[in-house]
């Protein structure tokens, strides 16, 4: 994970404004950054988003494939999820430092997103134990700048929102198999229910409080954190504890409650967002990539 150096002058005054909750850039402990949401960046894919959290930028693309069900869950679809951690992002990433981030974030979103509490995995199965559709997710990390696995788990959700695999017609063949057409018509799709898909809240034990949407500056002055994945309704589907240092259980207990609060309020306006911008069609302003 990328890090900065922190003056022990800067520490004290990281501390004492968190311990008021006033932190360096005006927030309080769980206020996130400014947010930027953009869908439909990418034209080869069949869904995409790239999200912008403070400094930190990333960029998803989900493409579906079909696929043989796993032998174990006959009747459903599964995803896949690979993290590219480009150099550009931060020197820290050159070499093998990227490629181990990438796998440890990949093992944790596959922990998060590919269950059936986070995701109707039902829906993309196509024929029984014979064919199903498989979600390839490509997360790219463009920059960072602190708290990557919220912004991931924001794009993810936002791309698999966007995500519209093409309607599948099973006929039978002259021999009695099983023969799979896929619609030709753009329109003629499929879209995926993203309602249960969660949110991660990553929450950071600084001093004797806890801070949202760390920088990286509070993050050099963390002892540990706390991963937390949240659906709307305020469920949590996966915590896990990052960091070297250790966490009470009433710290974890505060964390907790504050995380299932922060993330519950996070689905609404991410939604409502994501909708808004969907009912603009050929009429949203296009930035960023598409400009």
């Amino acid at each position: 994970m990328a890090t900065v150096q922190v003056s022990e002058a800067e520490k004290v005054y990281i501390l004492h404004g968190i311990r008021d909750d006033l932190r360096v850039d005006g927030r309080g402990c769980e206020d996130y950054r400014h947010m930027e949401i953009e869908t439909d960046v990418v034209s080869n894919t069949d869904g995409s988003a790239k999200v912008t959290l403070g400094d930190t930028a990333v960029l998803v693309g989900v493409k579906a494939d079909i696929g043989k069900p796993r032998p174990m869950v006959p009747n459903e679809g599964y995803v896949e999820f690979f993290v590219d951690c480009s150099a550009n992002a931060t020197p820290e990433f050159e070499g093998r430092g990227g490629e181990e981030l990438g796998t440890e974030l990949s093992n944790t979103l596959y922990k998060v997103f590919n269950n059936k509490h986070s995701m109707d995995l039902k829906s993309l199965c196509i024929s029984a134990g014979e064919h199903c559709w498989v979600l390839y997710v490509d997360v790219l990390l463009l920059q960072c700048d602190g708290n990557l696995y919220d912004a991931i788990s924001v794009a993810i959700k936002a791309a698999l929102f966007n995500t519209k695999i093409p309607r599948v017609h099973i006929s039978a063949d002259e021999e009695g198999g099983k023969e799979i057409e896929l619609s030709d018509d753009p329109y003629d799709c499929v879209r995926l229910n993203v309602e249960n898909v969660p949110c991660i809240v990553t929450l950071c034990k600084v001093g004797h409080r806890h801070v949202v949407d760390a920088t990286l500056q509070e993050k050099a002055c963390s002892v540990a954190s706390l991963i937390i994945s949240v659906t709307h309704k305020g469920t949590i589907t996966c915590t896990r504890k990052v960091g070297g240092g250790s966490l009470d259980p009433e710290s974890i207990f505060e964390m907790t409650e504050a995380g299932k609060r922060v993330g519950k309020a996070l689905h609404a306006p991410l939604m409502k967002l994501l909708q808004q911008e969907e009912s603009l069609g050929k009429a949203r302003q296009k930035v960023g990539f598409l400009g």
